[in-house]
């Protein structure tokens, strides 16, 4: 693509050159074909300058898009962008009305202009010449990586039809992308059964073993250096794509703070799946929630996080009846997915036993979160209360830690009705008897007694 000169305050000024190329590649074709006088000359491509960032640019140069495939894509942002721009050209080459049907393209129920179709990619690019036709078919295909990468897609059409005459879709993510500088977190649906997670939290307040903290280490690795590993390396070639890695241990011992860490210091999204609203009891609706899970997350670099994943990825049972039979397929279709999946997926469960085994097999990491230590107890209780609160002279974390076997998501349990105490007395001093109340408190809730 030909570089030149651009204002550097308009970050959209290559995409603004792209569409003057791609509405002079419309005004050449159709008027050459409808003979007119003063035919427009056949632009040699559009004048891009490298230099002006913005996600159309880097996506148009980091991919090295050819003409035939800039073009494509400008057809499939034309309607989020200009919306009107095909039939502005078509009313001014065609004053009288009539249609051009060569040209394609199609009317939506809303959408009062023309969408374009495969058959305006191929008219445009290749006008009546066979084999050039052919040649920019293969944009579509599925191994094109505008398919690949779910970049964009002709849209399927009625049993018979031709397939080019299907609209040119671009992918809700990419619209984004192009129009508002970055992809938006998609929201919890039926469609999406994830629940996007965050924290504020840091290494500092993650207390884990010593051999624990080092297994994740290795995980974050793989996410920092993966792409040097598999394609500098060349291990590509031996190397399943993606990480699997199954967190067990008790509950609240750290498996989800951990996974969205991962995510905020690596700069990836961390994704926890609501399994509640993945399974279904009706034949083939299982499969159909994590198919559009994954497709969804596919080449986005998402960390996906099954939280209590047993419910799904537990061991497959032997045939007795046709539930059997559909819930191992179930479990044998979300093995095989996992695997094709070229991020991190991380499975969490309480008992490493639950897990099928041949989900053990194909792990690349299997963490154990162990109920904190003493000293690790007394940590979490150090660094769970905020800085405001006092403690009376008879407070001994210490004492606590050594006798009450706690989590840590018991002890911010604890930390937050005893604050919540101290507020509703106008008081910001925690005594031994507080503590000892919330301890009872929260062991109550478990049927335990302290």
């Amino acid at each position: 693509m030909q570089h030149s000169k651009f204002d550097i305050t308009d970050k959209h000024a290559n995409l603004k050159s792209a569409y003057k190329f791609l509405e002079q590649l419309i005004r050449h074709r159709l008027s050459e074909d409808l003979q007119k006088e003063a035919a427009v000359e056949d632009p040699t491509g559009p004048i891009l300058n490298p230099q002006l960032p913005s996600p159309f640019t880097s996506f148009v140069f980091n991919h090295r898009l050819t003409t035939d495939e800039l073009t494509v894509l400008l057809l499939a942002l034309a309607p989020h962008v200009y919306p009107h721009l095909f039939d502005t050209i078509i009313s001014e080459l065609l004053p009288q009305g009539g249609e051009f049907p060569a040209f394609g393209g199609v009317k939506s129920g809303n959408h009062r202009g023309t969408i374009p179709t495969g058959e305006t990619a191929v008219y445009l690019l290749a006008g009546f010449e066979l084999e050039k036709r052919f040649q920019v078919q293969r944009i579509f295909a599925s191994d094109h990586f505008f398919a690949q990468e779910q970049v964009l897609y002709l849209e399927p059409v009625k049993s018979g039809e031709p397939p080019l005459s299907g609209r040119i879709a671009l992918h809700a993510d990419f619209i984004d992308l192009f129009t508002f500088g970055h992809m938006t977190i998609p929201q919890m649906s039926p469609q999406f059964p994830a629940q996007h997670i965050t924290t504020e939290l840091d290494w500092n307040d993650l207390v884990l073993t010593p051999f624990t903290r080092d297994q994740i280490h290795e995980l974050q690795n793989w996410i920092l250096y993966q792409e040097t590993l598999l394609y500098n390396w060349g291990m590509n070639r031996k190397l399943k794509p993606g990480y699997r890695a199954l967190f067990y241990g008790p509950p609240g011992t750290g498996k989800t703070l951990t996974a969205t860490l991962l995510g905020k210091y690596t700069g990836k999204e961390v994704f926890k799946i609501d399994l509640s609203m993945v399974i279904s009891k009706f034949i083939g609706e299982t499969e159909k929630h994590l198919a559009s899970l994954f497709d969804k997350a596919q080449n986005k670099d998402w960390i996906l996080f099954f939280d209590e994943a047993d419910a799904i990825f537990g061991k497959r049972t032997n045939v007795r009846d046709a539930h059997d039979k559909y819930a191992n397929q179930e479990v044998s279709y979300l093995l095989q997915r996992i695997e094709q999946y070229p991020g991190l997926t991380i499975l969490a469960s309480n008992f490493k036993t639950n897990i099928d085994d041949a989900f053990l097999r194909r792990f690349n990491a299997i963490i154990y979160f162990p109920v904190p230590s003493p000293e690790e107890r007394r940590l979490l209780w150090e660094k769970s209360f905020p800085d405001a609160l006092e403690f009376v002279e008879d407070v001994d974390l210490k004492m606590i830690a050594q006798r009450y076997e706690l989590t840590g998501s018991h002890i911010m349990n604890i930390v937050q009705y005893v604050c919540l105490e101290a507020l509703g007395r106008d008081s910001n001093k925690i005594c031994h008897e507080d503590l000892l109340l919330g301890i009872k408190r929260e062991m109550a809730k478990e049927g335990k007694s302290y």
